[in-house]
C-alpha cells in the first residue's frame, strides 16, 4: 500500500504563503460554526518519528481561537490508567460539544508501538482493531467529525532528518535513543502501519495519508483536508458553510456601526476586533 505513495510531491514556499491566509481565515470561520452548532471535532496526528507532526499542529493552531481547541500529546499509559479499560484514558480527552480535540499520537499506539515493541500481547493488539473501529463508530454516530492523518516519509528521509536535528544544539533533544531504535525497526513498523490503515479505514473515520517529505505540501494537505471535513460535517447538519464569511462580515459591520458613530462623536479612535484579527500574509 504505502510503497505506491509518491513521496516526491512538493510545493514551493511562495505557493504556500499565497494559500495560507485564506486557509487560516476559512478554518477560523469553520471553527466558529462548529462551536455555534455544537459539532465536536477530533483530529488525530499519527506518523513516523520526525515526519513533521508537531510543526504541523503548531501551524494549524496559530490562528484558531484558543478557547475552542485542546492539544493532547499522548504518551505511554501511566500506572493508574492501566487499572482501567485501555481506551478509558482517551475517553477523558474527548472534546465537548463545539470543541476541537487535537491528538499528537492517539489510541493507535496500541497497534503500532505497543505491538512492535512487545508492550502488548498479540491477543490484546489484535482485539484493539475491533475496539478502535467500534469506538470511532460510536463517536461518529454521536455527531463527532473524525479526521485521521498518517504522516509518511521514507526510511532514508527519516534518517536524514534525525541527523539534521542531532546537529542542532537547540533541537537535538528531540532525538532520543528510542527514536533510533524505532528507525532500525522501520520495516517492522511499516508492516504494522499498513495493517492498521487497512483494518481501521472506515466510512465514518477515514485515513488521510500525508506525503510529508515537503513541509509546505504537508501543510497544504492538512489544511485542505480539515477544511473539507469540517465543511462536510456542517453540511450534514443542514448548514451551508459558504455563507459563514458573509454572515460574519455582515454581523461584524452591524455591530461596529453604532460603536463607530459613538466614537466619532467623542473623538475616540476605533479599535480592531482582537477576537478575529485579519490573517497575516
Amino acid at each position: 500500500m504505502l510503497e505506491k505513495i509518491d513521496l516526491s510531491k512538493g510545493m514551493k514556499r511562495k505557493e504556500w504563503k499565497a494559500a495560507q491566509p485564506e486557509f487560516q481565515r476559512r478554518l477560523y470561520d469553520l471553527q466558529k460554526a462548529a462551536f455555534d452548532n455544537g459539532m465536536p471535532v477530533i483530529i488525530l496526528f499519527e506518523g513516523w518519528d520526525g515526519s513533521g507532526k508537531g510543526t504541523s499542529i503548531n501551524m494549524l493552531t496559530q490562528r484558531l481561537d484558543a478557547r475552542g481547541f485542546k492539544v493532547w500529546p499522548v504518551r505511554a499509559a501511566r500506572t493508574y490508567e492501566k487499572n482501567h479499560p485501555w481506551l478509558w484514558r482517551f475517553w477523558l480527552k474527548l472534546p465537548n460539544r463545539g470543541q476541537i480535540a487535537i491528538f499528537d499520537r492517539s489510541w493507535y499506539g496500541r497497534v503500532l508501538v505497543e505491538r512492535v515493541e512487545g508492550l502488548a500481547p498479540e491477543e490484546e493488539w489484535q482485539k484493539a482493531y475491533r475496539d478502535i473501529t467500534e469506538f470511532e463508530r460510536m463517536l461518529a454516530d454521536d455527531g463527532h467529525v473524525i479526521i485521521k492523518f498518517w504522516f509518511h516519509i521514507s526510511r532514508k528521509e527519516q534518517r536524514k532528518r534525525f541527523k539534521t536535528l542531532e546537529k542542532d544544539p537547540l533541537q537535538s533533544w528531540h532525538i532520543q535513543p528510542e527514536d533510533w531504535e524505532h528507525h532500525r525497526k522501520y520495516e517492522r513498523y511499516l508492516k504494522a502501519v499498513e495493517e492498521m490503515l487497512e483494518r481501521t479505514e472506515t466510512e465514518w473515520a477515514p485515513w488521510t495519508i500525508v506525503e510529508a517529505t515537503n513541509q509546505y505540501y504537508t501543510w497544504w494537505t492538512v489544511f485542505s483536508t480539515i477544511v473539507n471535513s469540517l465543511d462536510a460535517g456542517l453540511r450534514a447538519r443542514g448548514i451551508d458553510p459558504t455563507t459563514l464569511s458573509e454572515e460574519a462580515v455582515t454581523a461584524s459591520a452591524a455591530a461596529a456601526q453604532p460603536a463607530a458613530h459613538a466614537a466619532a462623536a467623542v473623538g475616540e479612535p476605533l479599535l480592531m476586533d482582537a477576537t478575529n484579527p485579519a490573517p497575516e500574509a
